[in-house]
């Protein structure tokens, strides 16, 4: 009886955790685009699921913004702030009481960089996100990113 008993339990544990479903609605794809002698642009770029959205960088009070965290590189330099390209939508949300920026579908985060010397090297970081949809917010996720710069 004991076995029969925990041979159950097994198999009902089994079932629950194998149709447990990590939800990840955001897809990222990273890449550079070289636009002048020795600048690049970094593209960061989030494709989104049906009716999720992601938060803008001055999203409003409430969830967390999407910000991005850069590895220090002696061999490149920042040139300005992270751009959105998307549509970036407004709505109240009752439940952060705030009106709050994101993008649906998609959004291509730029940074502009300069590489200061004429080796390829890597710029790399972290991005912090949260996702929402109608019914529900995940909690925010830190997704490492890397992309070559090559010289040539």
């Amino acid at each position: 009886m004991k076995k029969f008993t925990f041979l159950t339990l097994l198999f009902c544990s089994f079932f629950i955790f194998s149709n447990a479903q990590i939800e990840n609605p955001v897809r990222w794809a990273y890449s550079a685009k070289k636009i002048a002698d020795k600048t690049y642009e970094i593209h960061l770029t989030a494709s989104i699921d049906g009716n999720w959205h992601i938060y803008a960088q001055d999203a409003g009070e409430g969830p967390e913004p999407t910000s991005f965290t850069f590895t220090a590189n002696p061999l490149v330099k920042r040139e300005g702030k992270v751009l959105e390209i998307g549509k970036k939508e407004s709505a109240f949300d009752p439940n952060f009481n705030s009106t709050l920026k994101f993008f649906s579908n998609k959004v291509d985060f730029v940074q502009k960089v300069k590489v200061k010397t004429s080796a390829s090297t890597v710029v790399s970081g972290t991005i912090t996100y949260m996702v929402c949809n109608d019914k529900k917010c995940l909690p925010p996720k830190d997704v490492p990113f890397s992309v070559k710069l090559n010289s040539k």
